[in-house]
């Protein structure tokens, strides 16, 4: 393992800068501006240099060493743009179950995502990148139902509509609490 100071800074700062541009697109300036600001959190930060592999998330390679990853724990407590987050104590089952997520945070996670493949994926990028990460991964499982749902339906329209499209869509629709498609039909929160 070796240590990269220079290399997660840079990638931090890119992955940043694009949610930020994202972000800015749509009218979320301040989630742009603050976005994943604790990943220069000491915590945060040397373990990213410590686990710095350029091609995927540092908490991946922390995690296979250790078993969990102290970074993505303290990461997801403090950034309200991970669905891990919106985890609360049921007072009907006594159990931590998933909430669904404000919409502003929904959309700063597409961007997030999107950045995140931008970054790690570099001229394989493309804008299926984001859903098919999504498809692949089992956390669907551990989201609040709306919010996988909407998720997908806008993962989807970033990979056959694309980003203009989309965030055409996500400025006068999703922010402004518009029904999705399916709600307007069922008249209302699935």
């Amino acid at each position: 393992m070796t240590m990269d100071f220079w290399g997660h800074l840079k990638t931090v700062a890119h992955h940043r800068a694009l949610v930020c541009q994202g972000c800015f697109r749509v009218g979320l300036y301040r989630q742009g501006l603050t976005h994943d600001l604790s990943k220069f959190s000491p915590t945060e930060f040397w373990q990213g240099v410590k686990y710095y592999q350029g091609t995927r998330s540092p908490n991946a390679a922390e995690r296979e060493e250790k078993g969990y990853s102290q970074a993505w724990m303290h990461h997801k407590g403090r950034n309200k743009h991970h669905y891990e987050y919106w985890t609360d104590l049921s007072l009907a089952t006594r159990r931590y179950e998933p909430v669904e997520m404000p919409r502003k945070y929904l959309v700063e996670m597409v961007m997030d995502r999107r950045a995140a493949c931008m970054t790690y994926e570099g001229k394989h990028y493309n804008p299926g990148s984001a859903l098919r990460y999504f498809e692949k991964s089992r956390e669907r499982l551990l989201m609040h139902p709306n919010t996988e749902k909407e998720l997908g339906y806008l993962l989807t329209m970033l990979r056959d509509q694309g980003e203009e499209e989309t965030f055409r869509y996500i400025r006068e629709s999703v922010l402004k609490n518009k029904p999705f498609p399916w709600e307007e039909t069922s008249g209302g929160r699935v």
